[in-house]
């Protein structure tokens, strides 16, 4: 099991220069996990691709759809001070904040796309 922030799985269902080495990761472990919050974070995801219209409506839900399904059973809450600790030495956001605390939390690695998560916490973090 591995932990992924949003971008990583926004690739593997929005083709982009990145969705061969998501699809590779995922075949490798199929087990994804990610903290509530990448559930905000998916819907506005869709929503930029909805607005520029490279997206439709039903096509948008039923990739949120096939991705809780695909999260189901390994979506965590997150401890305030874990995030707010990693907030205070970092310059991350709470955001990805989250995703490193959950990571942590768990013992997995984070799989991310993030330049400030990656050179923050490069123990814990790894580009797919």
């Amino acid at each position: 099991m591995i932990v992924v922030d949003v971008n990583v799985l926004a690739y593997l269902f929005i083709d982009g220069p990145q969705t061969p080495e998501v699809e590779a990761l995922h075949e490798l472990d199929p087990e994804w996990a990610a903290p509530l919050l990448w559930r905000s974070e998916w819907r506005s995801v869709l929503a930029g691709y909805l607005r520029r219209g490279e997206l439709d409506r039903p096509t948008a839900i039923r990739m949120s759809e096939v991705a809780g399904r695909l999260l189901e059973g390994r979506e965590y809450p997150v401890e305030h001070e874990a995030v707010l600790d990693i907030v205070l030495t970092s310059d991350l956001s709470a955001y990805d904040a989250e995703y490193v605390a959950t990571a942590k939390r768990l013992g997995l690695p984070l799989y991310t796309y993030d330049a400030g998560i990656l050179g923050g916490f490069p123990t814990v973090a790894r580009r797919p």
